[in-house]
């Protein structure tokens, strides 16, 4: 099964709190909303991707507890981006001083700030094309690293702001870069 894009503009329009508040009514459903409106139903993954998912924010929540510098999110926290649209990475850190410049209301709901480092991790039911078109949107509102993980073409595309995406065939690590000094990601039960 793939995620479902509903057209509902110019019929029904859903301001930031509706739609929180249609998220919070359909705790089992896992929504984002595009910028032009679209709400996205997004399939919910299978037992292997879940636990390369784990494992992923795990060790970003890991290094994110010892290094001090930001806030680490899993797949389940929604971000309303500059562009209007609500997405939830698979996995998403925010430095701790643009984290901290939040309202504790705005902490609390969908944060409207865009993450400075993404990732997404494709699962069967992903087409890389939508995965490449978010990752294109997470740069296009702020994101300074971002890292699409693609398990089925055993690939990493890399992406950072004013540069071509980089693509890595089978790599056994990823570093993060000025975003995440210090930060390896071992692939190694994730790809």
């Amino acid at each position: 099964m793939t995620a479902i894009t509903l057209t509902l503009e110019p019929v029904i329009h859903l301001n930031p709190e509706q739609f929180y508040q249609l998220c919070q009514v359909n705790p089992d459903t896992k929504l984002e909303r595009t910028a032009s409106g679209e709400l996205v139903v997004m399939a919910p993954t299978g037992g292997e991707s879940g636990s390369r998912n784990r494992r992923l924010t795990q060790r970003l929540g890991i290094w994110t507890d010892e290094n001090g510098t930001g806030e680490a999110f899993d797949s389940s926290t929604m971000f309303q981006l500059p562009n209007g649209a609500f997405r939830s990475p698979d996995a998403a850190w925010i430095s701790l001083e643009r984290w901290q410049a939040l309202s504790p209301e705005e902490r609390r709901t969908f944060p409207p700030i865009c993450p400075d480092f993404v990732v997404e991790l494709r699962s069967e039911s992903d087409t890389l094309k939508s995965l490449q078109e978010k990752m294109q949107e997470y740069l296009n509102n702020g994101t300074r690293l971002g890292w699409l993980i693609d398990p089925q073409g055993k690939r990493v595309e890399i992406y950072r702001p004013g540069k071509d995406k980089e693509v890595l065939f089978s790599p056994v690590q990823l570093f993060g870069e000025d975003v995440l000094p210090g930060f390896i990601l071992d692939l190694s039960e994730i790809l």
